[in-house]
């Protein structure tokens, strides 16, 4: 069942899942509004959803003119369906609660770009938007969508799906137990569980945790950074937390942990200008660009990519892929296999001219080398997975730093292989890579076949005593997983690359 969910996961960019959630829950919303299972009136939610998906979307080109940006519209419908689930819906005659949704939601868009850093923003947009409502109108949130036990199961198996498509499992981890920490140190005598109870059944929780606290671009860049900013929004998501006679709630509670992840994760959004393409094998081009400003990046690393178009699939416009280059290099490399059922994002991306700008933001990622450099090590690559070790690899060289590092490199055919200029000038810092061709005889110093635990023990006698990563299609990632797991190398032993969705 898993496997088939995966499967799924694949094939859905992350935005694109979320707004296909939030969707279902209004949707559902109004259907059980309709049935008398929940106390809302249907008209007034869908009203109450087009006024906000309204309000946002103007704000947003307006915005996005002003301020010279790529406007991206998933994020329109992300947010403005968030303060529908969020806020009390209203009835058409209902003046005051229809000021409330056009507040949150203009102030919720215009805070992407008046309250930005280098083109970055701070805050989570549909937070910021109802958090400045309660201060300057008076009017705040009900959470209304984490209230209600008819949706409740929805909630929760929706909100999965986003957490498992982001792998953010650690950071919902360090919330919730946070969270519950913190109710129950906060909670009066005898009324722990009462507290606990309330909070799970009757609350925000698992919306919060699933949808706003995963936001990738207010998120920290790596595992521990990320427990700690689950933890302290957590312990603020209490709702007997505060500070005097200021009682946090959940908009504000994550507010406080936006400015946390800014301080400790990579700032500003770049704007790369297209210098050239390179063929770097069959069917696979590095865009090689140059930057506004220095990009500061561990080799491995990610970014998000964003390059608006018409009519784009429902990938949308935005895309994580790995930085092909090396924090060395000048250029910024972006190495991409082109299938011929390609996404309306990687025909964009084909067709570009030199001189064309693409924006990048959030660097993330701790697929990266260890800081021990006499850890012994094995890179195991399929395709255009090699991408973040072409760029460990040319950091490497560039520095001529040696590792102990074997790399296990599988393509389909010869001509498949990628960057082998680059593999080859590491051998001379004694990095060996072996080359493995299942789709045709092997030419001359290629090994014919997959990689097996045959191949593994046969090229790497000392197999027990590495690390290993692993990057590629996610069912190579798995095989590989299990076939180390039968080898005898423990899990702990072994990283593999991740990003928020494929290309």
């Amino acid at each position: 069942m898993l496997s088939a969910i995966d499967n799924w996961l694949n094939r859905v960019t992350m935005y694109r899942l979320v707004v296909y959630y939030l969707s279902a829950l209004l949707i559902l919303a109004v259907i059980f509004g309709f049935f008398g299972f929940l106390p809302y009136d249907p008209a007034a939610l869908i009203f109450s959803t087009a006024l906000a998906i309204a309000a946002c979307w103007i704000t947003n080109r307006i915005a996005a003119r002003i301020f010279d940006a790529v406007p991206n519209v998933e994020s329109v419908y992300i947010t403005a369906l968030i303060l529908a689930l969020i806020i009390t819906p209203a009835t058409a005659t209902n003046y005051q609660g229809i000021g409330f949704i056009i507040f949150a939601s203009v102030w919720a868009m215009a805070s992407k770009y008046l309250l930005a850093i280098g083109k970055k923003h701070i805050f989570n947009p549909a937070a910021f938007g109802v958090a400045l409502s309660a201060l300057v109108i008076g009017q705040s949130a009900t959470w209304w969508v984490g209230g209600n036990l008819p949706l409740l199961p929805f909630v929760i198996a929706g909100g999965f799906l986003i957490v498992r498509k982001l792998q953010r499992f650690d950071l919902v981890a360090g919330f919730s137990a946070a969270a519950l920490f913190s109710v129950i140190a906060t909670s009066s005598t005898g009324d722990a569980w009462t507290g606990i109870s309330e909070t799970i059944l009757h609350s925000s929780f698992f919306f919060f945790a699933a949808v706003m606290l995963t936001e990738p671009l207010t998120t920290p860049p790596n595992r521990p950074l990320r427990i700690a900013y689950g933890a302290l929004v957590g312990i603020f998501f209490a709702p007997n937390v505060h500070f005097g006679s200021f009682y946090f709630s959940p908009e504000t509670a994550l507010l406080a942990g936006n400015i946390l992840s800014y301080i400790v994760s990579p700032k500003g959004r770049f704007m790369l200008t297209l210098k050239a393409i390179e063929e770097a094998a069959k069917d696979s081009y590095d865009f090689i660009f140059s930057s506004d400003k220095k990009v500061s990046f561990a080799p491995g690393q990610y970014m998000e990519w964003t390059l608006a178009h018409q009519y784009p699939d429902n990938r949308g416009n935005r895309r994580y892929f790995t930085i092909a280059s090396s924090p060395t290099e000048s250029e910024v490399r972006l190495g991409v296999k082109f299938y011929p059922q390609a996404s309306t994002f990687k025909r964009a991306l084909a067709s570009m001219k030199a001189g064309d700008k693409i924006s990048a933001s959030h660097i993330a990622g701790g697929f990266i080398l260890p800081d021990d450099p006499k850890k012994k090590l094995v890179f195991i690559a399929g395709g255009i997975g090699i991408t973040p070790f072409r760029s460990m690899i040319q950091y490497l060289v560039d520095r001529n730093e040696r590792r102990d590092i074997v790399i296990l490199y599988s393509n389909r055919t010869a001509a498949d292989i990628a960057y082998r200029d680059v593999l080859d000038k590491a051998g001379k810092l004694g990095i060996k890579t072996v080359y493995a061709v299942t789709g045709e005889p092997a030419p001359a110093g290629a090994y014919g076949g997959p990689i097996d635990a045959g191949l593994i023990r046969k090229q790497i006698p000392d197999y027990q005593d590495r690390d290993f990563y692993i990057s590629g299609p996610h069912a190579m990632v798995d095989a590989f997983k299990t076939t180390l797991d039968g080898m005898g190398v423990s899990r702990f032993r072994i990283k593999s690359d991740f990003f928020p969705g494929f290309a």
